[in-house]
């Protein structure tokens, strides 16, 4: 209970302070995605603009199916930097640096052999790191929505003998929509991403990748956000790839020069977290260098 007040507190002075204006170079208005959302916009960062974002998470009851564990996961460092390369082209890196896992109770046996360390009751690991393009085609018209695409892969930097990740490459890529209607920003994604078993030599997994976001300005400082993102398999899942979605709201605040964010996430499948928070913060960097033509 001690940690829950805590971040309420912290999410009511990001309104706070937000509401009192502070901060008189607040992060100029982008369209480009930012935290907490997962569904990508279709708009592209500035040429030239180096955006960084950090946060946490802290996530309820989730169940781990290749180690057959369940507890509370809290992601330490949920980084991320997006590079503004033309545009109408994006790089994005992104990833956890350390994750910790507080075990409830280990629901079946596991299907790998697991080393969680000198304590049964808790263990960590570093989280995958995702590399990805991201290329707007078209711009928005009256009636119609812009139109993108984002293609990369998951690389394998987890270990899946601790019991949280499932240490495999997978590649995924997706259709990108949006389209602004009156004050409200919607944003569409709809993809395929290919698993690599962890448990299965030669073996694959193809799920369906989608997403559904918006997002609501308050004032010029302050924005409600939501979505629903996931991934749906099209095939009897193999461990490790299972259905998940989630479903986030928050708000995202510009204030001192940053833009915080801070969202409620509620598991909406079996292998998703019951109920979780997520917090963090985004940086622009303008101009960092000059695009070749």
């Amino acid at each position: 209970m001690p940690g829950v007040i805590k971040l309420r507190t912290i999410l009511g002075a990001l309104v706070v302070v937000a509401g009192l204006g502070l901060g008189a170079d607040a992060l100029a208005q982008n369209e480009a995605q930012a935290r907490p959302l997962l569904t990508e916009d279709v708009e592209i960062l500035r040429p030239g603009t180096v955006r960084l974002e950090a946060g946490v998470g802290f996530l309820q009851d989730q169940d781990f199916a290749l180690s057959g564990l369940e507890g509370d996961l809290t992601r330490i460092g949920d980084v991320g930097v997006r590079i503004g390369v033309s545009s109408n082209v994006e790089l994005q890196i992104s990833g956890t640096i350390q994750q910790f896992l507080a075990i409830n109770n280990s629901f079946a046996p596991p299907a790998v052999p697991l080393d969680l360390g000198l304590r049964a009751s808790d263990t960590q690991d570093v989280g995958d790191f995702t590399v990805a393009t991201k290329i707007k085609l078209t711009n928005e018209g009256q009636r119609i929505p812009s139109f993108g695409v984002r293609f990369g892969f998951e690389m394998p930097n987890t270990n899946q003998a601790r019991g949280i990740g499932t240490n495999t490459t997978n590649v995924f890529a997706q259709v990108l929509a949006a389209k602004t209607v009156g004050p409200v920003r919607l944003m569409g994604n709809v993809g395929l991403a290919i698993l690599e078993s962890p448990t299965e030599s030669f073996s694959q997994n193809d799920v369906l990748l989608y997403g559904l976001a918006f997002r609501y300005p308050l004032t010029p400082r302050v924005r409600l956000v939501g979505e629903v993102n996931g991934r749906y398999s099209t095939r009897e899942p193999q461990l490790g790839t299972e259905d998940r979605s989630e479903a986030r709201f928050g708000v995202q605040v510009d204030a001192a020069g940053l833009r915080w964010d801070a969202a409620g996430v509620f598991g909406l499948t079996r292998w998703s977290p019951r109920t979780g928070l997520v917090l963090g913060v985004t940086y622009d960097i303008k101009e960092t260098f000059e695009p070749a033509k």
